[in-house]
């Protein structure tokens, strides 16, 4: 018993040679309306998943953007002279 899978296999990959060869412009079209159905199937919302009509609950989230008023206004700033001709000890620049 030879179970090599090129040999095992190489009668299905035979057929599929032959039917190719016979066929193969008759399943390209096939295949390309077939995949233009699929196409409009998922945008049509095809995968969406159905609700089930038990009694479940659902859980839908979201994020909600709101704007808030301050607490309070800022603190004043207060902006005080400064004499330059005086130092830190209150003498007098000559």
């Amino acid at each position: 018993m030879n179970l090599n899978s090129a040999t095992v296999l190489n009668p299905v990959f035979n057929a599929l040679d032959a039917l190719i060869q016979n066929y193969g412009v008759y399943l390209y079209l096939v295949f390309v309306w077939l995949s233009l159905g699929a196409i409009a199937w998922v945008l049509g919302g095809g995968l969406r998943r159905r609700g089930s009509q038990g009694n479940s609950a659902t859980v839908n989230f979201g994020i909600i953007f709101t704007t808030r008023p301050p607490n309070q206004s800022p603190p004043p700033i207060v902006i005080t002279d400064v004499d330059p001709a005086r130092n830190c000890d209150n003498e007098t620049m000559d």
